[in-house]
């Protein structure tokens, strides 16, 4: 595909999707997503609503979506510690939760042995009563919106869109990347989007919509520069830097550990400095909603340029 056909691609992202969907998982009907909240009046909590809507909207395009179950603690609150760091590990008696990963493949047209990743964590903290809106509600949404977009699309290489969970213990995007390495998988690229748009005060009050792309090896690079170099190649109004985390950490992370070191994810700021981090005021309403969108369009031409290449 051409940058002038990427460049048309890029118009597809559609920033009041985004924000429906959004308002669905994080405000009406569902005010978190979690396994030991069930809402009033529902009969199942409400990270399986969450999983419901996502499914359905995936299977309206025609997906098969599977969904793999795994064993989950809910995460304790510790109130001594500052309001963005009160999780705490679950004692070995709490209860059990089943939690699902949802993946959504698509066979590529012509290299369908390599799979390009999308991956965020569907889940709010298990902690704290947080609608979780850009922790990480725009991570989910994004992968729907480049869902949808993709559908009209069709890629060379396969496609996996992996929604899992770490807000609660163990995080489930462990299981689907050490599974992905035992099968052999050839993962030839992973982003993952979590808490894009969530920047510091001063971003916010001056205007500026930020993207941070973060690697952790030499191997993940490439990938991470790409971003910021597709932003000003297709000028994007967005203020995009990429950083060197010290470690392997997030649903990234995870695939990091499992072998695939090239593996980088999307955020708001690095370290990450919106002020509403695990609080209960991270709701939909405190959304920049356009600047989810513009990070959505810069993963998406990364993608599309990879996807063009042998």
């Amino acid at each position: 595909m051409t940058d002038a056909a990427i460049a048309e691609v890029l118009k597809r992202v559609d920033t009041a999707r985004l924000a429906a969907d959004l308002h669905y998982l994080c405000a009406d009907p569902l005010p978190r997503r979690t396994v030991n909240f069930t809402r009033p009046g529902a009969d199942r909590c409400s990270l399986y609503e969450a999983d419901d809507y996502l499914a359905d909207t995936m299977a309206a395009m025609g997906d098969e979506v599977l969904r793999e179950g795994h064993l989950v603690q809910a995460f304790r609150c510790d109130a001594s510690k500052p309001k963005a760091h009160q999780y705490a590990v679950p004692e070995p008696l709490d209860p059990f939760y089943e939690a699902f990963n949802l993946s959504v493949r698509r066979t590529g047209r012509r290299c369908p042995q390599r799979t390009l990743v999308l991956v965020a964590h569907k889940d709010s903290q298990s902690w704290v009563a947080s609608p979780g809106a850009y922790d990480n509600g725009v991570g989910t949404v994004a992968l729907l919106e480049l869902g949808r977009v993709l559908a009209e699309s069709p890629l060379d290489h396969s496609l996996w869109l992996l929604w899992c969970n770490e807000e609660h213990k163990p995080w489930t995007s462990f299981m689907a990347a050490t599974a992905a390495k035992a099968r052999g998988e050839d993962l030839a690229a992973i982003y993952n989007m979590d808490s894009i748009g969530g920047r510091a005060p001063a971003d916010e009050e001056a205007g500026r919509r930020t993207n941070v792309t973060v690697y952790t090896t030499d191997e993940g690079r490439p990938f991470a520069e790409l971003i910021p170099q597709c932003v000003a190649d297709f000028g994007l109004p967005l203020v995009a830097s990429v950083v060197r985390a010290e470690f392997p950490n997030d649903d990234d992370g995870m695939f990091i550990n499992a072998g695939y070191p090239h593996a980088v994810k999307n955020l708001g700021s690095f370290p990450y400095a919106h002020q509403w981090y695990h609080d209960e005021r991270d709701t939909a309403e405190g959304v920049d909603i356009e600047n989810v969108a513009l990070a959505v369009q810069a993963t998406l031409a990364a993608l599309l340029r990879l996807d063009r290449l042998d």
